[in-house]
């Protein structure tokens, strides 16, 4: 397909919904060679955060096979690519993530998070030019998403900047649903505010001179207990985990540099913000009564996902009756944190979660998930959301009265979630 822009001649007369379906579904069938390959190529080769040079090169390849400019190394980060279709108009945006996790691979799926996008990309430019109207679609390269913040930086560099909607998907375990039902389009997840806490002591001989030293492993010891305590007194979906990160080296020597790590999360990031206020309370007491000094760094925080309602009715719509539900069947269906949080308060946003064929207690994050995430069945899962999601993107770039409603409706939640 060539990406050269629609002729900008007098206005064509826009397509039937019916009519642009075939073309979407037709041409992400036809490039079906092209998904697969790029799926394998990066499911068998996982790579951690800002280091994913074969996904970007194999993306980029692909694309220009496919005659798409390509900007590698986007937005100043050497991981990150962008490829888009059209002139005029409004700006659909979809995302591609591809890190891996460490000694696990793909155990989160990104591979099929990839696969998605792609086809949505390519099923939107299609119709696009087929049709001439005024509109533009984005393939964005969103590396580093496991803890490396990649949509942080990016949208810093103006990567979202005027998108009037960006949407993804997220696999998850398919035993959360029940057949027919394979996804849940509307799924919020906790806003997680990520921190270092140094504690700085003094050191001694622990058995010569224990009274000239000032413990900072007393100081982590202090702040765990009153976290653990404070976690009593905080509301059932918010959350507060950490780990010793240095801790001493021997038994002998009175630990004067400690470091620990820690996330607190909750449903909205003010109120996550607030619940840090309280937990950094107790790293200063700890640090008073044990006499050192301490200091924190705050590193890669992620906001809460704050699903468009409007972007998911149409996914709804968009995919086969009975196979996607609004909302989630459990309060606890999908936990955790992404980066694509930051982006939906750039922006209207879609994460939806698609379920893959795991078995009972295998979840995202473990080797049985990684292990189900390079089927051909998950592959397929993934094509099928993506077409949905190009059906989505058409209705963002060509529907007036859906746009306008849906950036209204995006301007007031973002009233209610400070």
């Amino acid at each position: 397909m060539s990406a050269a822009e629609p002729s900008p001649e007098s206005s064509p007369t826009r397509p039937s919904l019916g009519n642009i379906s075939s073309v979407i579904k037709g041409e992400i069938d036809a490039r079906h060679s092209e998904i697969e390959s790029l799926n394998q190529r990066i499911h068998s080769n996982p790579e951690l955060a800002y280091e994913e040079h074969k996904a970007h090169d194999a993306f980029v390849t692909h694309l220009r096979f496919l005659n798409f400019e390509v900007t590698p190394r986007a937005y100043g980060l050497d991981t990150s690519f962008s490829a888009e279709f059209g002139s005029g108009g409004r700006l659909v945006v979809y995302n591609a993530e591809y890190d891996a996790l460490p000694g696990i691979g793909h155990a989160c799926g990104h591979n099929l998070i990839a696969s998605a996008s792609f086809a949505a990309f390519l099923g939107l430019a299609a119709a696009l030019k087929s049709s001439g109207v005024p509109g533009r679609v984005r393939l964005l390269g969103t590396p580093a998403e496991e803890g490396g913040g990649g949509k942080l930086k990016l949208l810093a560099a103006g990567a979202y900047r005027g998108a009037a909607a960006s949407l993804m998907v997220h696999p998850g375990p398919g035993q959360r649903t029940a057949e027919p039902l394979r996804e849940v389009a509307f799924v919020r997840t906790l806003a997680n505010v990520k921190v270092r806490v140094y504690f700085t002591g003094r050191e001694a001989h622990a058995a010569i001179a224990p009274w000239d030293g000032i413990n900072a492993l007393d100081a982590v010891c202090l702040s765990y207990n009153a976290v653990s305590m404070l976690r009593q007194q905080i509301r059932p979906h918010e959350r507060i985990h950490g780990v010793f990160r240095a801790v001493g080296d021997r038994p002998n020597v009175t630990p004067a540099h400690c470091c620990v790590e820690y996330y607190v999360r909750s449903d909205t990031r003010a109120a996550a913000r607030r619940l840090w206020d309280r937990v950094r309370k107790c790293f200063e007491g700890a640090a008073l009564a044990t006499g050192c000094e301490m200091r924190y760094e705050e590193f890669n925080s992620y906001s809460d996902v704050r699903p468009s309602s409007a972007l998911c009715h149409a996914y709804v719509e968009a995919m086969p009756a009975g196979t996607v539900r609004y909302d989630p069947p459990a309060p606890d269906f999908f936990g955790g944190s992404t980066d694509m949080g930051d982006v939906t308060y750039a922006c209207p946003g879609f994460h939806g979660i698609f379920g893959i064929d795991t078995e009972e207690g295998v979840a995202n994050h473990t080797k049985g998930f990684t292990a189900v995430a390079g089927t051909k069945d998950s592959l397929e899962r993934a094509v099928a959301c993506g077409k949905g999601m190009a059906q989505v993107g058409w209705k963002v770039l060509t529907d007036d009265i859906f746009a306008a409603e849906m950036k209204k409706e995006w301007e007031a939640d973002m009233q209610r979630a400070t």
